[in-house]
């Protein structure tokens, strides 16, 4: 496949468009493949970038998954990749392979709400502010992050379900469980714990993401609402 060698210096782009700097300001999740892939190459051609030199091998083994099975031969084949970059990305292939087979395996899985409180209370239980957190998982109860929602007291202004389901549905998540703490170690749920509950409820109903419950932390104690049947 011929690709027409009209090449740029990566420091001839702006500089919030240089991968580097844009990876260091805006986060790696910002970055296209052909991006990432040129951080891991480093360095392009004579006539091409190492973004456009990403580009053309993403485009001619048609798209970031066929990489997996590529040997450092076939990458060559793309003008401008010698065995440096073959080796560079065959090691970012295996190393890849090896991450996610260790991660399958290493898998938490949540089950109940003692599941919940052994993650989450070390860190909620003595905390001064309430801190609002949803556990995300997979289509097997399966552990796949815990991010922060917000910080303060909880309300229906600062718990929003953007706020919520923008999370869950950028981590590709089956379902959700909400977790907050109570400074006052007292885990009882307020009404607005109880309102905010059942409108995250109604709202992952729309969004086909399962809200399984909201668990309230206190100092060495918790409740959990769906136990409770308070949604």
């Amino acid at each position: 496949m011929d690709v027409p060698e009209y090449g740029f210096k990566i420091k001839e782009l702006p500089e919030d468009e240089r991968p580097r700097e844009k990876l260091l300001k805006y986060g790696a999740e910002r970055l296209s493949n052909s991006e990432l892939l040129a951080l891991i190459i480093c360095t392009g051609s004579k006539k091409k970038s190492a973004i456009e030199l990403s580009q053309d091998i993403l485009s001619y083994f048609g798209g970031l998954h066929s990489l997996v099975d590529i040997s450092v031969e076939e990458i060559k084949k793309i003008k401008g990749v010698g065995i440096a970059k073959g080796t560079q990305i065959s090691a970012l292939v295996e190393l890849s392979k090896r991450f996610f087979a260790t991660s399958r395996k290493n898998k938490i899985k949540i089950k109940t709400p003692h599941d919940v409180v052994n993650l989450t209370m070390p860190a909620l239980r003595h905390s001064r502010q309430e801190v609002f957190k949803i556990i995300l998982l997979d289509v097997k109860n399966q552990l796949i992050s815990v991010p922060e929602i917000s910080r303060g007291s909880l309300s229906s202004s600062i718990v929003h379900p953007r706020e919520v389901f923008r999370e869950a549905i950028r981590r590709s998540s089956a379902a959700l469980i909400m977790v907050h703490n109570h400074p006052s170690g007292i885990p009882e749920p307020s009404k607005e714990d109880i309102n905010i509950t059942r409108r995250m409820s109604e709202a992952g109903k729309i969004m086909g993401i399962e809200v399984l419950d909201h668990v309230v932390i206190g100092d060495g104690r918790f409740i959990s609402m769906k136990e409770k049947q308070m949604f």
